[in-house]
């Protein structure tokens, strides 16, 4: 545990450029040919004093222009010894593609934000509670909405989208009875994230160092999680980010070992494992999927201190894993998005509160676009692309 939390703070050192260990000469981003303004990039700045959305036009070539800034009427708020992340989290900031909504977490006010979006533009609908304490992420389903929140044990709360307003389910809120730890160590023992599986019949969180657990719920027909969840032991320690590949498997982004590993999901809520395999990265916490590859943000680069990185996975039709590139970014990378159409790769830096971008070649390498630094982003974490 000691090693991991040097590799975590590693991420907090001086500021370093932009790299790129496999760079095609020429870009070949893909775009879906739909009107420019229409691509978007949202950022949350979760500033204590008040957290805003950093809203970024997405041009055709991948590279970001500085749109607007929308308050979220909250606050952000950072967990003890965070030192890139402060939220620890993957999903705080999360897009509701069928219904055009923009859901934000404010970890210091225990509130979530509703924005409604059109292309670059956000429209505050609703501010609601979190119902808990320190709301971390947020997940999507249909109607459904459920919030993570991560302190004091952890729970979930429930929502149904209704006239694109949450309200909330009764009798839906769930606690993960985790051991409350305080102090410098608190980033690392509080749950990372909640997703749906693709079918929505499973609700994830992942409890990082805090039992390395992977808690899965079932979901029933009414909207509510089972009382209770099944907590399966991760291949190796500190299971962060969830995603999935396009056969469902379930995979995770785990700090400890800076492994993904790749999981079946069975109808009892247990999960079985399939294949783990090391980046040689340090502190891989964050991944997404994007056209049968997995990427993933490694906080601490290379280990060097100098800066952060992003490998891919490419992963079979059984769940087997193959690394298959590393690029460096600014110090710390945390937070990912990819865009719709699966050209371009957006990552939060969260020592220098700069977004880098990459465009995805046809072979999956990356290619560095023109970073930007976010207004107010010293304390960036969240990032949606759209």
């Amino acid at each position: 545990m000691h090693s991991l939390t040097r590799i975590f703070t590693a991420g907090a050192i001086a500021a370093a450029a932009v790299g790129v260990l496999a760079q095609p000469a020429v870009a070949q981003g893909r775009d879906d040919q739909h009107n420019r303004d229409q691509h978007a990039v949202f950022v949350p700045t979760n500033e204590a004093a008040g957290n805003h959305i950093v809203a970024y036009s997405r041009g055709s070539d991948g590279n970001l222009t500085f749109a607007a800034t929308y308050s979220t009427d909250g606050q952000g708020g950072a967990l003890g010894g965070a030192a890139v992340d402060k939220l620890a989290s993957q999903g705080s900031l999360t897009y509701d593609s069928n219904h055009h909504l923009l859901y934000a977490v404010n970890a210091g006010s225990n509130t979530v934000s509703v924005f409604s979006v059109n292309g670059s533009q956000l429209s505050l609908r609703q501010v609601i509670s979190s119902g808990g304490t320190f709301p971390v992420s947020v997940a999507t389903y249909g109607n459904l909405v459920y919030v993570l929140n991560a302190r004091n044990g952890g729970a979930i709360q429930g929502y149904r989208l209704e006239d694109g307003r949450l309200h909330a389910i009764r009798n839906s809120n769930r606690s993960l009875g985790l051991a409350i730890i305080t102090g410098g160590t608190e980033f690392l023992n509080t749950p990372g994230q909640v997703s749906f599986t693709p079918d929505g019949d499973n609700l994830i969180v992942t409890t990082k160092a805090n039992g390395s657990h992977i808690d899965v719920f079932g979901v029933g027909h009414d909207g509510r999680v089972s009382d209770s969840f099944v907590a399966n032991s991760s291949t190796t320690r500190v299971p962060f980010g969830i995603a999935f590949d396009a056969a469902g498997h379930l995979a995770i982004a785990q700090a400890g070992g800076s492994t993904v590993a790749t999981y079946d999901v069975n109808a009892d809520s247990t999960i079985s494992a399939i294949a783990t395999l090391a980046d040689g990265q340090a502190a891989l916490c964050w991944i997404v999927a994007a056209d049968g590859s997995f990427y993933v943000a490694n906080a601490g680069g290379d280990g060097t201190g100098t800066n952060g990185s992003i490998s891919g996975y490419h992963v079979d039709t059984n769940g087997q894993l193959t690394v298959f590139t590393t690029s460096f970014t600014d110090k710390g990378a945390t937070d990912l998005a990819v865009s719709p159409d699966g050209g371009y790769l957006y990552a939060d830096t969260g020592a220098s509160g700069i977004v880098d971008g990459f465009a995805i070649n046809s072979d999956g390498t990356l290619h560095a676009l023109t970073p930007v630094t976010v207004p107010g982003g010293a304390d960036l974490e969240g990032i949606v692309a759209i």
